[in-house]
């Protein structure tokens, strides 16, 4: 069974270390090799699913705990990688890379039932509390919840009903990172990848 685990933990560090290792600031040529593939494949995980909190990070590369840490604090020292406080998170990012806005959204969107509202909203920008609620499957005031929530972080505007605040950056995060969030995620991305690039001609 350990065997087992250290081969699966093997093949996902080679896996990201070669999305990291393509990164500017990535390498890490005076570690040795062990050392430096696994902070390459941070690197490269944190490429494509920026906005990911210290757990999932840990889990998904199959790291323990004190080994993701040691190897993100030295990421952060190197300016390789940076971090946003989002409540009871951290979540972590390529540095240098997203605005603050971006952090921020991202963030939200690493949440299911955010991202479902904004996905929604997407979709179609005059649902109501009430349409979200029906089509998420949660409760008005689960809604109304996040709904504050997305307000307060400069993400949507309920001044006269639901609207998205830069709705183009949040489809183009949506698009871009789709693989990192979920099955849904991904279908409205090709959905909405084939409505963009329709050419009427």
């Amino acid at each position: 069974m350990g065997e087992g685990i250290d081969e699966e933990k093997r093949s996902t560090l080679r896996r990201f270390a070669a999305v990291g290792a393509a990164a500017p600031l990535a390498r890490f040529a005076d570690l040795d090799r062990g050392e430096s593939q696994v902070r390459d494949a941070m690197a490269g995980y944190l490429s494509t699913t920026p906005g990911a909190h210290f757990s999932k990070l840990r889990d998904d590369l199959h790291l323990g705990t004190g080994e993701a840490q040691h190897h993100l604090r030295h990421l952060q020292q190197s300016n390789a990688v940076e971090s946003h406080k989002d409540g009871d998170y951290r979540r972590f990012f390529p540095a240098e890379r997203f605005s603050a806005f971006e952090k921020v959204a991202l963030g939200y969107l690493r949440r299911d039932t955010p991202r479902g509202m904004v996905l929604a909203l997407l979709r179609d920008p005059d649902l109501s509390g009430r349409d979200l609620a029906a089509e998420l499957g949660v409760s008005a005031a689960t809604v109304s919840k996040y709904a504050a929530e997305l307000e307060a972080a400069g993400l949507l505007d309920r001044e006269d009903g639901y609207r998205l605040e830069r709705p183009e950056t949040l489809i183009t995060l949506v698009l871009r990172y789709a693989d990192s969030f979920d099955a849904d995620t991904t279908d409205f991305a090709a959905d909405a990848a084939a409505l963009i690039s329709y050419d009427p001609k």
